[in-house]
């Protein structure tokens, strides 16, 4: 398993992603489950990837080796128009690496599935985020959705959803994504650190701070404590039901 996030504020991105593809009592291993393409002054698109490693693997490599043809019939994820054409792309792609791996029955392609989160800006749009499905189909993000999440997701929604607003700051939005994926760490071993994150900027059309988050970041150490301290004080606090 692992936990992805993509989220909309009214200046930018935030995406973030754990490493972790599998995990067992003496097997721990992890993968990159972040990747973007760019062209400067004209695009910044940033893929995040949940679901069977072979198959997102493939994915990804369909996606380089198609954006590095010079022929400009065939798709390319640095060619398409808009974002809605890039989560297109993203989406039909998913579904021909699916499909080609598994032509067995229903229960055999559940084994190969995987969804995407794809975000980014391209001159003359907006910036903006999609969830791509397994079967291809992809949502949009809005104001009332303003982020995405794949994986593990039921941990840490619920820190999103009470404290998200759309004018905080990148560090404000870092610092809340942390604390739900600590939640989910703490709620689940499939997801672990490091965690990759990346922000963008609205207008910018370059990559913005891109960091990997490891076990010994003493600002992740101080967020994770402080937020255990922090409920318990808060649990204190609470009236208590009388009996």
């Amino acid at each position: 398993m692992t936990y992805c996030i993509g989220l909309r504020l009214n200046h930018g991105l935030v995406f973030m992603s754990d490493t972790r593809t599998s995990a067992g009592v003496d097997n721990f291993a992890t993968s990159k489950k972040m990747f973007t393409w760019s062209v400067p002054g004209e695009r910044m698109i940033t893929l995040m990837t949940a679901g069977n490693l072979a198959t997102t693997q493939a994915v990804i490599s369909l996606l380089e080796e198609r954006s590095k043809t010079l022929e400009e019939r065939d798709p390319s994820i640095l060619r398409e128009g808009t974002m809605f054409q890039v989560a297109r792309l993203v989406g039909a792609t998913l579904r021909e690496v699916i499909d080609e791996t598994t032509n067995e029955g229903q229960l055999k392609q559940d084994q190969f599935s995987a969804s995407i989160i794809v975000g980014g800006q391209i001159k003359g749009g907006k910036p903006t985020v999609f969830l791509v499905y397994p079967q291809g189909n992809f949502i949009e993000i809005t104001q009332d959705t303003p982020f995405f999440q794949i994986g593990e997701t039921k941990y840490g929604k619920p820190i999103l959803v009470r404290a998200y607003d759309p004018d905080m700051s990148f560090a404000d939005a870092i610092k809340l994504l942390l604390v739900s994926f600590d939640s989910t760490v703490k709620s689940n071993l499939s997801v672990g650190l490091p965690f990759d994150f990346q922000v963008y900027e609205a207008d910018s059309f370059a990559m913005g701070t891109t960091r990997r988050i490891d076990e010994n970041d003493k600002i992740y150490q101080a967020i994770s404590e402080g937020w255990g301290d922090a409920l318990k004080d808060a649990f204190q606090h609470l009236p208590s039901y009388k009996l």
